[in-house]
C-alpha cells in the first residue's frame, strides 16, 4: 500500500503543467532513498541540495539494503544488485538515488569486486552512493558532488575530460577537492534536461 500511495505522488508530481505552453522541458522527479543506518539528518541535507536544481523531489523514509546485494567476502554491498531493485521502485518519469554509510562495489576491468564511490545507469531510472571513501574534511561537500556526479550519469552524461568538471572520472581516487562544477558543455546538456543551474 505504501508503494500504491508513493506511485501515486509520482504520477501527481511528473504530471506537465498544460495551461502553460512555455513549458518545454518537464525535469524528472528525484527520489532520494536512504539505505540501512544512512543517517536522516544527511538526508535531509541532499533533499535540500537537490531541491535547489530540481523542486521535484521526494525524501523517502530508509530501507533496508536489497535482499541478496550484500558481498560477504568484502563486507560490502554490491552496486549493481543495489541499482537494479531501486529502478523497480519508482514511476516512468523518475530517478531514485540510494544514499549509503557502507561500502559498494561492482565488477570492472576484469576485477569482479571493484570498490567504488557511486554507480549509475547511464541514461537511466536508478543511482546509489556511498560516503565510505569519501574524505571526513570535506565530507558533506563531496558527498553533493557525488550525488550530482551520479545523477549526470542518469541523464545520459559520460565521464568528462574536463579536471574541475564534476563529472571526470575518479580512476580510483578521490577528486572531488579539485571538481569546481559541471563544465560548460556537461552544463548545457543538463539545462537541456531540466536542471536548474547557474
Amino acid at each position: 500500500m505504501k508503494y500504491c500511495v508513493f506511485i501515486f505522488l509520482l504520477s501527481l508530481l511528473s504530471c506537465k503543467n498544460k495551461n502553460n505552453e512555455n513549458t518545454i522541458i518537464a525535469q524528472k522527479v528525484i527520489v532520494i532513498q536512504p539505505l540501512g543506518n544512512f543517517q536522516q539528518k544527511q538526508s535531509q541535507k541532499v533533499f535540500a541540495e537537490i531541491k535547489a536544481i530540481n523542486s521535484k523531489v521526494i525524501l523517502m523514509d530508509n530501507i533496508e539494503f536489497p535482499e541478496k546485494s550484500f558481498y560477504s567476502p568484502r563486507n560490502r554491498y554490491r552496486a549493481d544488485s543495489i541499482i537494479k531493485n531501486l529502478k523497480n521502485k519508482i514511476g516512468k518519469d523518475s530517478v531514485i538515488v540510494g544514499l549509503s554509510h557502507f561500502d559498494i562495489s561492482t565488477t570492472k576491468n576484469g576485477i569482479k569486486d571493484w570498490g567504488i564511490m557511486g554507480l549509475g545507469y547511464r541514461p537511466g531510472k536508478a543511482c546509489v552512493v556511498s560516503d565510505f571513501r569519501l574524505s571526513s574534511k570535506n565530507k558533506n561537500e563531496q558527498f553533493y558532488k557525488l550525488v550530482l556526479h551520479e545523477l549526470g550519469h542518469t541523464e545520459g552524461l559520460p565521464h568528462c575530460k574536463e579536471k574541475a568538471c564534476l563529472m571526470r572520472d575518479a580512476e580510483g581516487g578521490n577528486p572531488f577537492d579539485q571538481e569546481k562544477s559541471f563544465c560548460n558543455n556537461c552544463k548545457s546538456f543538463l539545462k537541456s534536461k531540466g536542471w536548474r543551474l547557474i
